[in-house]
């Protein structure tokens, strides 16, 4: 598989909303939504930053993502792995406590 970097497919500004109703723009120089999240100073948990542990599993509450690789770690529907992927619309995002 080839990796794909977030500039090269990333076209427009996507806004990202939290639970809590706060929001900041995606601008694809970010390499990922987890880079995103934590330069907003948002706690994320994670492990491996490429998709194989799924411990920084996130809950996609309105948009999509695309995965940047395919994550090994199992996602379930409504989900989604921020270290390995972009948004592809505005996000409604949940992240764990």
């Amino acid at each position: 598989m080839v990796a794909i970097s977030a500039t090269s497919i990333y076209r427009s500004m996507s806004q990202i909303t939290l639970q809590d109703g706060t929001s900041f723009e995606f601008d694809g120089q970010q390499v990922n939504l987890l880079t995103a999240l934590e330069q907003q100073k948002r706690q994320v948990n994670f492990h491996c930053r490429a998709g194989f542990c799924g411990a920084c599993r996130c809950k996609l509450i309105s948009g999509s993502v695309q995965y940047l690789e395919e994550p090994l770690a199992f996602v379930r529907k409504g989900e989604f792995l921020p270290c390995c992927s972009i948004p592809q619309t505005d996000l409604v995002i949940e992240i764990p406590e």
